[in-house]
């Protein structure tokens, strides 16, 4: 029997968020013949043509295949995030890899429960460098209403830049972007986050390879983390940070 849904949303929400993730599903089948995208295996495939046929850039292919896909993070990822919102009562939270914008609902409604319950301000700084993404994603918010949008503060253009200043201490960052700018947004963010923060990573025992530098970092003692790879499909890592 399926766990009921923790999220708590208006009737509205709920439907939007529905509608997006079966979207989501259908694009990522078209896509993939494992139903699941990775990075690192679009990558490697789109190289492997390259050599093949003209000359071209596979991370520019990878882009421009990419600039209309959902390819959103799993529905019981997404409620499994709200769930650890909440339950820690974090009010910022990081998402590098926002894409069409529906985690980010659930981060924004889970971030808007724990303000509302604590007194504190709070926000979801979310990253997107594609354009006609951003606005897509600005476009559901709306849908969804003062509830969501008013708790992102949404950072267009290269995330390793735009999340270098006006940080504010970080309770948890979300990691849903191609596997190579994992580690470098991971050491952009590090020195804000605060003890106990959270780090959650997507397809980690799928895309071990892809994440290998990442995970290599997280799992060093020196460096403070504790690790978890939770049982969801294709695996999320929860790393705890306590230094």
């Amino acid at each position: 029997m399926s766990s009921p849904n923790p999220v708590d949303a208006p009737l509205h929400v709920q439907q939007l968020l529905t509608e997006l993730h079966k979207k989501s599903l259908e694009q990522e089948a078209q896509i993939s013949k494992k139903g699941k995208v990775f990075s690192s295996e679009v990558l490697g495939e789109l190289e492997d043509k390259s050599r093949s046929a003209a000359p071209a850039n596979p991370q520019d292919e990878f882009d421009r295949l990419m600039l209309d896909k959902f390819i959103a993070l799993d529905e019981d990822k997404c409620q499994f995030a709200y769930q650890l919102i909440t339950a820690m009562g974090a009010t910022n939270v990081v998402e590098a890899g926002t894409s069409f914008g529906v985690s980010t609902i659930y981060l924004a409604l889970a971030v808007g429960k724990t303000t509302a319950a604590t007194g504190k301000s709070g926000v979801v700084i979310a990253t997107e460098k594609e354009e006609a993404k951003a606005a897509v994603a600005r476009k559901y918010w709306a849908q969804c209403g003062p509830e969501v949008e008013r708790f992102i503060d949404l950072r267009e253009g290269d995330l390793l830049e735009t999340l270098k200043e006006g940080l504010p201490q970080v309770d948890l960052l979300l990691l849903d972007i191609w596997s190579a700018l994992a580690l470098p947004t991971l050491k952009t963010v590090l020195p804000r986050m605060r003890r106990g923060a959270v780090v959650l990573t997507d397809n980690t025992i799928s895309g071990a390879k892809g994440y290998a530098d990442l995970l290599a970092f997280l799992r060093a003692p020196e460096n403070g983390f504790q690790n978890m790879t939770l049982p969801f499909t294709n695996g999320f890592e929860m790393s705890v940070y306590l230094p």
